[in-house]
């Protein structure tokens, strides 16, 4: 009998299918409210939606578009980057779309990678980073991300044998999904290291708008000496709500984007170029606006009003800065995957048991914010309702 590739044993997705599955039973019997995938729920402004709908009437809107993305595009993602955090892009060679940043996150290890190299990934972490790994034929090393360091790796930490053979480290602040932040005094640590060890740095930024209480999200590119290291993945799926359009770029050292580059000139073509439009007006209205993009906003007030009836409830989530996600505590006695199948099953609301994302991820489960405040507000009181709280696995 024939055999799909070894490779996919390797990617996570059995956690995610599970409940999925499960919630369909669930939601047979009662009300579910699901928190589970990190999708946002709101469309996209209105004056971007018009604009995406003028350039697909426009001649030539419907042929082939370059992979490096437009001119137009590059440009005002350089213009918006020295906008938003200082840097400096050459729109030519430092600037690449992509079809999506998990696009982009897929193809880089086959573009860096051989059967055998080594890469450093965070632990917990977004499953694609460790899954791409995986499919180029690598070698992940898990970089443990613990509440007592603020959840960074620890460099020091990391075997000189293995920083020898890496080629590349993955980083991800704010981060998916423990929904922590890094500074730019970290960041320039990651610089210093990845010297040292001559070490490709790749930073997923793609949460950069969708911060909390006045708190601006970083560059890893703002760290002196970034670009001679690293590049920068960034996406206008959360920040835009424009998920489905599938468009993301690539920023910094143009020798890094080179090769990720050649691998997608084989095996796609650009981005939609009414899609590409749509972007560019994108930044150019949030540079206009001065930085006030809406969706900060929608999430922080989900999020307090999430956290706000937990507490009530008798769990105390510790409040992030950033990302659209709930790194949550579980109650002592249950393992994660235990108390996300109980909170569905006993409370229709469905989260993500932390071990989905790493051993590291083991007593937590991940609670997306991607339902309206008065929907928040009854899975909170459907938790609370439950008594799951008060109650250990298994009575």
């Amino acid at each position: 009998m024939r055999q799909p590739s070894k490779r996919l044993q390797n990617l996570s997705a059995a956690i995610f299918s599970e409940m999925a599955a499960r919630k369909k039973e669930v939601a047979k019997k009662r009300a579910v409210y699901d928190l589970s995938i990190g999708s946002p729920d709101q469309p996209p402004e209105d004056q971007l939606l018009e604009t995406l709908l003028d350039a697909a009437r426009q001649p030539g809107a419907f042929g082939y578009a370059l992979s490096e993305g437009t001119a137009a595009f590059r440009e005002e993602v350089a213009r918006w980057y020295q906008y938003r955090f200082g840097v400096e892009l050459a729109p030519d060679g430092e600037v690449h779309s992509l079809m999506g940043s998990q696009d982009g996150l897929a193809h880089f290890a086959l573009a860096w990678t051989d059967p055998g190299d080594i890469v450093l990934v965070p632990d917990p972490g977004y499953p694609i980073y460790e899954g791409s790994v995986h499919l180029a034929g690598a070698i992940p090393y898990r970089m443990p991300l613990r509440a007592e360091n603020g959840f960074l790796p620890k460099l020091a930490d990391i075997p000189d044998e293995i920083a020898a053979r890496a080629k590349f480290m993955i980083l991800n602040y704010p981060n998916n999904p423990v929904s922590a932040v890094a500074t730019v005094d970290f960041f320039t640590e990651v610089v210093a290291f990845a010297k040292r060890h001559d070490i490709i740095v790749v930073h997923d930024l793609a949460y950069s708008e969708m911060a909390f209480d006045g708190y601006r999200p970083p560059s890893f590119l703002q760290a002196p000496g970034a670009k001679e290291v690293g590049i920068e993945f960034n996406s206008f799926s959360k920040s835009f709500n424009m998920a489905g359009c599938r468009i993301a770029y690539v920023v910094g050292n143009s020798e890094i984007i080179k090769p990720l580059a050649i691998v997608k000139s084989n095996v796609d073509y650009g981005v939609f170029l009414p899609v590409q439009q749509m972007a560019v007006a994108a930044l150019r209205m949030d540079r206009e606006a001065g930085g006030k993009n809406s969706v900060g906003p929608v999430y922080q007030e989900r999020r307090d009003v999430l956290l706000t009836a937990l507490a009530e409830a008798g769990w105390d989530i510790e409040p992030p800065k950033a990302t659209m996600f709930v790194w949550a505590p579980v109650p002592k006695g249950w393992t994660s995957r235990e108390f996300a199948i109980a909170l569905l099953e006993e409370a229709g609301v469905v989260v993500i048991p932390g071990s989905a994302f790493g051993d590291e991820g083991e007593g937590y489960v991940r609670i997306a914010l991607v339902q309206s405040p008065e929907v928040l507000r009854q899975a909170a009181r459907s938790i609370a309702e439950s008594g799951i709280l008060t109650r250990r696995a298994g009575l």
